[in-house]
């Protein structure tokens, strides 16, 4: 191949239509896939951890729980702070703990707390509006996701942090291992 093809070539990576990949160079930059977060997930995790210690757990540990940055738990905690489900502690030997009932709070509670991130990772194609085709696939998609988000929240609502932190010890119980002996998994 000739320096001037090779050269095209490489210029060449995406044709004219939108999310069209020619060359998987391009993928990480124009994917059309939507971000899934898994905040909500996360912050259930390192509750479950921390109703079972009995010491204040620092920002970093927790972020170890969740592979991520101590400034991000720090945000998402300040909603749990605000609704009175933690309780945190300043200076030395200062950190997290739990502040509510496990009984009381479902995880809609905590879903809400967190700011109620996304529930579903796939939309509504918005890229011809004036399109009827669109419109009626809008429209279609538009009643699933909403019924779909409706019935998990009402699901969420049924769970409570207890019921989930009964089935984790059961099912560590079924291994032959407890909860607390198992702190140092991540590195906490």
């Amino acid at each position: 191949m000739s320096d001037s093809m090779e050269k095209q070539t490489q210029i060449r990576i995406v044709d004219s239509r939108p999310f069209q990949f020619v060359s998987p160079r391009c993928f990480l930059k124009t994917t059309p896939f939507a971000y899934t977060s898994n905040s909500f997930s996360g912050v259930l995790h390192i509750l479950l951890h921390m109703a079972e210690l009995e010491e204040p757990v620092t920002s970093e540990d927790l972020s170890k729980m969740m592979d991520t940055n101590p400034v991000v738990v720090r945000r998402l905690m300040a909603g749990l702070r605000e609704q009175g489900y933690v309780h945190s502690e300043k200076g030395h030997g200062g950190g997290w703990t739990v502040a509510c009932d496990l009984a009381e709070v479902t995880l809609l509670d905590i879903y809400e707390a967190v700011g109620s991130p996304s529930l579903l990772a796939i939309g509504n194609r918005t890229e011809s509006p004036g399109c009827l085709v669109e419109q009626s696939v809008n429209a279609a998609l538009g009643k699933a996701f909403d019924e779909a988000e409706q019935r998990l929240l009402q699901r969420l609502g049924e769970v409570t942090l207890a019921s989930l932190s009964a089935d984790c010890h059961k099912r560590l119980k079924a291994k032959g291992i407890s909860l607390k002996a198992k702190r140092n998994t991540h590195g906490v």
